[in-house]
């Protein structure tokens, strides 16, 4: 079902000790009256410490990733089971960073999809397209292709599982952000083309914006129609920023 939420894609960075920290302090921070679901995404080695610190909170932890494999030979990688058993029910897939350095592909995604629901877990699945891609205008069919070839040979029922993270790879961590029409303008055309395959259930999927999303920009870009909330870089890594990120839903 659509509503709102606010994730925080910590990426390589927190310690223990840091985590510990900011976890606490957020816990003593959050805003309170908001109809938003609040998500942090640590480091797999602090998942645990993460889910035990927020296990009675109103705070859920993602993964940032997780293998296709049920298991087997794969050095260093974390399987659905794994995570599911310590409690982490939702993972971040396709993000561009995943795709860029680690050379994940649209067919390798629709399988880490496939494994992910079939744990019964939440994806957040991220697309986006690059500068070239925004200055040649090609960036709505970069879009398409990212949701098509990894997610809509899903059954209409999966989609209940479903987040869409839509993340300007040219607005990530550069400082650049889309402007709030240029944000709605993207969030428009991918509910349209869930619609275009799976008819009204596209009013029920919940898209997040990521791209440099900070407390100054986040209620004009938050206040468009179809953007329900954002996937958080480095502004989820402060306590202050992400709390006023928050409350700007």
């Amino acid at each position: 079902m659509r509503h709102k939420i606010i994730a925080g894609n910590w990426k390589m960075h927190k310690n223990a000790s840091e985590t510990t920290q900011f976890l606490n302090d957020l816990v003593n921070n959050m805003p309170t009256g908001k109809e938003v679901e609040v998500l942090v995404a640590p480091s797999f080695t602090n998942l645990m410490l993460a889910t035990q610190m927020l296990e009675d909170t109103n705070i859920s932890v993602a993964a940032q990733n997780m293998h296709q494999a049920e298991g087997g030979a794969f050095t260093g990688e974390i399987s659905a089971d794994m995570l599911s058993s310590i409690n982490v029910q939702t993972v971040i897939l396709g993000h561009s960073e995943r795709r860029h350095y680690f050379n994940e592909t649209p067919a390798l995604l629709a399988n880490k999809v496939d494994t992910a629901l079939r744990h019964n877990m939440r994806v957040i699945f991220c697309v986006g397209e690059e500068l070239k891609d925004r200055k040649s205008k090609q960036f709505q069919n970069v879009v398409f292709y990212q949701l098509k070839d990894s997610l809509f040979h899903l059954p209409k029922e999966a989609w209940e599982h479903i987040v869409i993270a839509y993340e300007p790879v040219w607005a990530i961590g550069t400082g650049e952000t889309a402007t709030p029409e240029q944000a709605q303008e993207m969030h428009q055309f991918i509910r349209e083309q869930i619609a275009h395959h799976y008819g009204n259930l596209a009013n029920n999927v919940t898209i997040l914006y990521g791209g440099s999303v900070k407390p100054d920009n986040a209620p004009t870009i938050f206040a468009q129609p179809d953007v329900d909330g954002g996937l958080i870089g480095g502004a989820a890594l402060n306590v202050a920023d992400f709390t006023k990120i928050i409350e700007a839903v």
